[in-house]
């Protein structure tokens, strides 16, 4: 159940965005980053607006997002009940994006390792003749770094984005990446209520869709920076989710191809010859 704060409807500059960029948020205990994640983005992307989606944080991290909103029309907020996940709350943020006709949607962690000062290289694709359908800020295509990142982690993310590739056919340096952009007519054209995803699968799951449906993606450099206040919220779960669905979603295509490659292969063998007779296997 998704309670939305007033201003989302009240303020005049929530009915329709054909040309204005939302920039969601997600939330859950991050009091102490949210001010100057929002203060970011708000300098280096001042005509973007944010959408904090707050999942009931105990700290009080909604009322802090209430109390930026309150000062600036351009900060929204949502109010979920309870802790649902990454995964539900940018596809309720995705809705309520669409319905208001934003042209672009970001996607943008709340912990301070997704760098505001980033933005502009994120969108600057968006804005030439050809856009392509997603926009991945990368950590590891030339120009991407980590800061002060565990070892594990990094070895975690290179991993996981090794295995996307040879499962999935994926060819994308950062697929698990948090920081993109997408077009609004890319999510229009992905089927959001049949995504169950959450974590680092949310993120290969919704570019897995966006290749799949044809759409070009495209990867820019960025700095992720490791959080310097709060708790990371990954966990175990989330790394079993990932390895368990995008398992399954290369068995199923490794599956489909094989079909594909024996159906073509009888459909060939089975073409009537010039005599008219049938060509057996």
């Amino acid at each position: 159940m998704t309670d939305a704060h007033e201003n989302l409807t009240d303020a005049p500059h929530a009915q329709v965005h054909p040309q204005r960029v939302l920039v969601i948020v997600p939330t859950y205990d991050e009091r102490a980053n949210l001010p100057t994640i929002v203060a970011g983005v708000r300098h280096h992307a001042p005509d973007a607006d944010v959408l904090v989606v707050d999942d009931a944080s105990p700290d009080g991290t909604g009322d802090v997002a209430d109390a930026l909103s309150a000062d600036d029309p351009q900060v929204f907020v949502m109010h979920r009940t309870g802790k649902q996940g990454l995964g539900t709350a940018y596809i309720a943020a995705f809705a309520w994006g669409l319905e208001r006709g934003y042209a672009t949607l970001v996607e943008m962690d709340a912990d301070g390792s997704h760098r505001p000062q980033d933005l502009p290289e994120l969108l600057a694709p968006l804005a030439g003749g050809a856009p392509p359908a997603l926009v991945l800020g990368s950590r590891w295509v030339p120009g991407g770094a980590v800061v002060n990142w565990p070892r594990h982690r990094e070895w975690l993310s290179r991993g996981g984005n090794t295995y996307v590739r040879l499962a999935l056919g994926l060819h994308l340096g950062d697929a698990t990446g948090g920081f993109r952009a997408f077009q609004a007519s890319t999510l229009r054209t992905i089927d959001l209520g049949s995504v169950e995803s959450q974590g680092y699968c949310f993120q290969v799951d919704m570019a897995w869709r966006v290749a799949q449906a044809g759409g070009r993606i495209v990867e820019v450099p960025i700095t992720f920076v490791e959080r310097t206040a709060g708790e990371s919220k990954m966990s175990r779960g989330i790394v079993k989710e990932a390895l368990w669905k995008v398992t399954t979603w290369g068995v199923a295509r490794r599956a489909r191809q094989v079909r594909q490659m024996f159906g073509g292969r009888s459909a060939r063998t089975t073409q009537p010859l010039p005599s008219g007779e049938e060509q057996g296997l």
